[in-house]
């Protein structure tokens, strides 16, 4: 039952979120401050979620190879190179460093 009740929880809070946002007056939706916040806002939250995928394993921070592949797609981005590539060079990093380490 308590599954059913968290579903119906989340539910009710996204179509909550949906209605706030339908509500609020387009003179807000129009200041630059909140056109700049939601521009720069879903980066912030990729870059972040990069970051704890990258560093974090449970509640540990560890460098292993995935550290080593943001670093070579790093590197790719740094050199202008097309995004295909920085993909392929981060993976193929990334599986070499673990082919290494075991």
């Amino acid at each position: 039952m308590n599954v059913w009740i968290a579903i119906v929880a989340t539910a009710v809070g996204c179509y909550a979120v949906k209605l706030i946002g339908l509500l609020v007056p387009a003179g807000v939706l129009e200041h630059p401050l909140v056109q700049r916040l939601a521009a720069l806002l879903p980066v912030a939250l990729l870059a972040a979620l990069t970051a704890q995928q990258t560093f974090a394993a449970g509640h540990d921070l560890v460098l292993d190879a995935r550290a080593a592949g943001l670093a070579a797609a790093a590197v790719a981005l740094l050199l202008r190179a097309p995004f295909l590539l920085v993909v392929a060079a981060a993976v193929i990093v990334t599986a070499g460093v673990r082919a290494m380490t075991g």
